[in-house]
């Protein structure tokens, strides 16, 4: 068996990233709107049936904008830690809501999400990884630093989410206040494009076959340029900037396969019955 993820979108505007397998998958987030999240899974092919849990790396907006109300329209269950929970405001069935804590392996069918903490000024932030038959995605986004949690985490990640958040020398030179550069850059921010490359250059597992670069900066970053800087030093990995204004690809990875692998769907050969699932 093998996984199959995508980003639903990725950026300021809203975060949402899809892994799973041929039977059941998570989120990351519900930055978009209940709908929107609807609309670019159609367009993927992807069966909202499948998603059997969410995954709340931490409480801003950006990440949980949609989160209520496509939690409760398709009564899923939500893992988010009680610290967030709290700080997040939000209001969520009793009962489906589920803490997550450092270093936990929690199963959704036959995937094992793997949870640990992170630097960002959030309450209590986590990224995750997510495996099956020992193939494992990584979601890395909104890290102020690169700690050993993160580095031991992506060596063993055979496609990951990594955020390549700035130029730095764009967010110097931009129009942002002083105050807010200070924030990005603080060590509890986001990954610049210097971090994020040395943590690919560095660490990167010989198996890796899917990198997408995430969470860029619309004022501080240039998705053209940041893809090929990485694409000059990725060899055989596939390099794509998830955008901030559409899903990618379903990009599919498994043990057995080194080429890289995307798949497209026409909406129009969809099975009529299936449209119900998302109305």
């Amino acid at each position: 068996m093998a996984l199959y993820f995508t980003s639903i979108n990725s950026g300021s505007n809203g975060n949402c990233y899809y892994v799973g397998n041929d039977n059941e998958a998570i989120l990351v987030d519900v930055g978009l709107t209940c709908k929107e999240v609807e609309i670019r899974m159609l367009r993927l092919g992807l069966s909202i049936q499948k998603v059997k849990a969410i995954f709340i790396s931490h409480e801003h907006s950006d990440h949980i904008k949609g989160l209520t109300v496509f939690a409760k329209k398709h009564q899923l269950p939500v893992y988010i830690s009680s610290t967030t929970y709290k700080s997040s405001k939000l209001s969520l069935i009793e009962g489906n809501v589920f803490p997550i804590s450092h270093l936990q392996q929690i199963k959704i069918g036959n995937l094992t999400v793997h949870t640990f903490s992170k630097f960002h000024d959030a309450a209590d932030p986590y990224s995750f990884t997510v495996e099956c038959d020992d193939v494992k995605v990584g979601v890395f986004t909104d890290i102020g630093a690169v700690c050993d949690r993160l580095i031991s985490q992506f060596k063993t990640c055979h496609a990951a989410f990594l955020e390549a958040n700035y130029c730095t020398q764009m967010l110097a030179n931009g129009s942002y206040p002083y105050f807010l550069k200070r924030r990005i850059t603080s060590g509890h921010g986001h990954l610049s494009n210097t971090q994020a490359l040395e943590l690919f250059q560095n660490h990167k597992p010989d198996f890796m076959t899917h990198l997408l670069l995430s969470h860029l900066s619309k004022d501080n970053n240039d998705p053209v340029l940041v893809e090929s800087i990485f694409k000059q030093v990725a060899g055989d990995t596939y390099v794509q900037v998830a955008s901030r204004y559409q899903e990618t690809p379903l990009f599919y990875v498994s043990k057995k396969e080194s080429e890289n692998l995307a798949y497209s769907f026409n909406p129009a050969q969809h099975v009529p019955d299936q449209l119900s699932l998302f109305l």
